[in-house]
């Protein structure tokens, strides 16, 4: 994109010539596109002086043009600002910042860096980008990632606007945008492999699995090169931002500046047409400018004491997330970055929702300590624009802060780590796992019940993107993380997994049944729990990442989704297509009307039971349970069987009423009969016992009586 001003001719010599500016305004932040020019701002309490560059193309050796903004004429407070005439949409630019570098009092300014707006809409990335450039003393023009104005008002959105999907019915697909399509055999044209336009190819797929919402890992532009150094390795997943407005533009099929963010803006149309709404894994706890020997990227080079923890030593960086810095959340201009950025997401960019990685950081102040009430969070929970957006915490960090059950605010939904170990230990066949699996299954109010809060506080899952995919999980007893090149040091040790017997692929057909059985009853444990289910792409296929349970570094066909599994295992996604269809019930009398399970079971009369009826056993020892629901008003009763034991069980049903018990979901049955369509169930032929096999959930219905 050709620089409007780039005509006049620099003047000879090593410095660009100086064009005359006008003041410009200190509202907005970032580059705004006015009549006539383009407005730009950014925050900087300690700089002694701020150029802008203007650049003609990603990977210039040169600006076209440096404007020094006067700090007398085009400076309040500490915003410094300047209207440039004649630029428009596209244009790509950055700042430099002079200033005291003095680590020990926190400063960190660099003059030959060029710099990222702190707010900047778009960036763009040069092909030779080099992060070591920006991390080592000279200048780094040419290897720099630079911002690019944006309009966020000129696209069309064609009558598009949120969903508000209600979280009784919404079921979430944790997904990375590259990884869905990049494999060559995704029948995605190979110019659109894993990218926003290819994730609109597979729509369809979304569709028939029955998914309403995705969770996209990291969108925010990140820096794919802040790994540990080694042969093939890039940071994949996406948790090393360096702006928080900018979609991510390696995912775009279209090379342009602008390409990336009208490209996500036609992924989340064309979501938002199937029913499908969008939520963000966004990361506010630390950015890819590392610790002391990291990048000078944007914040550091701006103002490195207001966006970072520093420790007592000025000269080091807190780290509570375990990626060498930590975002200084609480901070006034912070609060109001993380804001305006959730903001700009969802009314320029339509998203539904958010998951916050790290959210505890949330919680802490600019010394690091937890606080009661952090404004932050509050300040995200009362904004106006995000009501009715879904707001979902990892309620941890990486330096001790646990926060599931406690983490602060009213509108907020948790990742339930809890309800991903229980039922991981239950189907072990651990002891001491069916009092903590019953209340997992009720929407855990051992957790959540002091807050009083619905059920879908929790975001139920058993396996996310950091772990083991659901077929390691069943295939691993220990982790296998050597291509990661940290001689498998990283990586959760403990992941509560089992490999049914042989450590890895086998050819054992009755180990891989097993497995397979195993994979389905935590799928329907995730799915038939009260709160909102959470499943990971590519577990409806038994994905694998060959036993890595921190893939965040490989982008290769390990990490991808593999579309030959669709017909390897089809028999896991027909379950799983059944089973989320089923989810939300029809009422038996109002068919025209959907009643969600969550809302048929909160009225419900229920009742837990063991091998005998009414009498479950919470022992120790005990390995197997099975939960009962009359739904009078819907005429509906269910019957839920867990069989963890390594031997088959007969359980006791309640009795019948006019219509015999049929059976929806036996996990130890051959497919099709694993699980059928909810009208085909057939009735069970012992209406007073039925055999659980071993290791199975079973799911039986029957109609009642409905309640005048």
């Amino acid at each position: 994109m050709k620089s409007t001003l780039a005509s006049e001719a620099p003047r000879t010599g090593s410095r660009p010539a100086v064009s005359r500016d006008v003041a410009g305004h200190a509202a907005p932040l970032g580059a705004t596109v006015l009549p006539g020019g383009v407005n730009f701002s950014v925050f900087s309490r300690y700089a002694t002086g701020l150029d802008l560059l203007l650049f003609d193309r990603a990977d210039d050796r040169k600006p076209a043009r440096v404007m020094p903004i006067d700090p007398a004429a085009n400076r309040l407070y500490h915003y410094w600002h300047l209207f440039v005439p004649g630029l428009g949409p596209g244009q790509i630019y950055g700042f430099r910042a002079s200033g005291p570098f003095d680590p020990a009092r926190g400063h960190r300014f660099d003059d030959q860096k060029v710099l990222l707006d702190p707010y900047g809409r778009g960036i763009v990335t040069p092909a030779g980008y080099s992060r070591q450039m920006s991390s080592r003393t000279g200048d780094n023009t040419a290897t720099a990632m630079k911002s690019v104005v944006v309009d966020a008002s000129a696209y069309d959105w064609e009558g598009d606007g949120p969903l508000h999907t209600p979280s009784s019915r919404t079921v979430i697909y944790e997904m990375h945008v590259r990884g869905f399509t990049r494999h060559p055999n995704s029948g995605v044209p190979e110019r659109t492999r894993g990218t926003y336009a290819g994730l609109i190819d597979k729509i369809p797929y979304l569709q028939k699995l029955g998914v309403t919402a995705v969770e996209l890992l990291p969108v925010f532009q990140f820096d794919v090169q802040a790994v540990p150094p080694g042969d093939g390795r890039v940071n994949y997943w996406g948790y090393q931002p360096v702006g928080f407005f900018a979609p991510h533009q390696e995912y775009s099929s279209r090379p342009d500046p602008l390409g990336a963010v009208d490209e996500f803006r036609d992924m989340v149309k064309a979501l938002h047409r199937a029913g499908i709404e969008v939520i963000l894994d966004v990361v506010f706890n630390h950015t890819a400018e590392g610790d002391e020997t990291g990048p000078t990227q944007s914040f550091r080079g701006l103002d490195n004491s207001a966006y970072y923890i520093l420790q007592p030593d000025a000269s080091r960086y807190a780290d509570f997330t375990g990626c060498g810095n930590t975002l200084n959340a609480n901070h006034p201009v912070v609060r109001r970055l993380i804001v305006d950025s959730l903001k700009y997401w969802v009314e320029h960019m339509h998203v539904d929702g958010f998951r916050f990685d790290l959210a505890s950081i949330l919680s802490r102040d600019p010394s690091g300590h937890p606080m009661p009430h952090p404004p932050v969070v509050w300040d995200i929970e009362s904004e106006p624009a995000l009501a009715g957006t879904k707001l979902i915490a990892e309620a941890w960090d990486a330096a001790g802060l646990y926060q599931v059950g406690s983490f602060i605010g009213d509108a907020w939904k948790e990742w339930n780590g809890r309800f991903r170990d229980d039922v991981r230990r239950f189907f072990r066949g651990e002891d001491s796992s069916v009092t903590p699996i019953a209340d997992k299954l009720v929407g855990s109010p051992e957790v959540y019940g002091h807050k009083q809060r619905e059920a879908e506080a929790s975001v139920n899952f058993v396996t996310c993107h950091d772990g083991f995919s659901l077929n390691d999980l069943v295939s691993y007893n220990e982790k296998h993380n050597e291509d990661n090149g940290e001689q498998n040091r990283d990586g959760a040790n403990d992941n509560s997994s089992w490999n049914c017997g042989v450590e890895g692929p086998t050819a054992d057909a009755d180990i891989e049944r097993l497995r397979n059985r195993q994979v389905k009853n935590m799928l329907t444990v995730t799915l038939l729990s009260l709160g909102v289910p959470m499943i990971l792409m590519g577990d409806e296929v038994r994905r694998t990442q060959d036993g890595n349970n921190n893939a965040y570094c490989r982008d290769d066909e390990s990490n991808w989704f593999d579309w030959t599994r669709l017909e390897k295992h089809a028999d896991v996604l027909r379950f799983v297509s059944l089973l989320v269809a089923r989810r939300q019930l029809r009422d038996q009398t109002h068919e025209r009307q959907r009643v969600s399970l969550t809302a048929m079971l909160r009225q419900a009369k229920t009742a837990w039971h063991g091998v005998r009826h009414l009498e479950p056993d919470w022992g120790a020892h005990s390995h197997s349970l099975a939960f009962g629901a009359e739904m009078r008003r819907e005429g509906l009763g269910l019957h839920l069987i867990l069989n963890a034991y390594w031997q088959a069980l007969d359980f006791e049903l309640p009795e019948n009423a006019r219509d015999p018990w049929r059976r929806w979901i036996d996990t130890a049955r051959e497919s099709p009969d694993d699980i059928v369509p909810w009208q085909g169930a057939a009735a069970v032929e012992n209406v007073r016992k039925y055999r659980a096999e071993a290791r199975s959930v079973v799911v039986l219905w029957r109609r009642l009586e409905q309640a005048d």
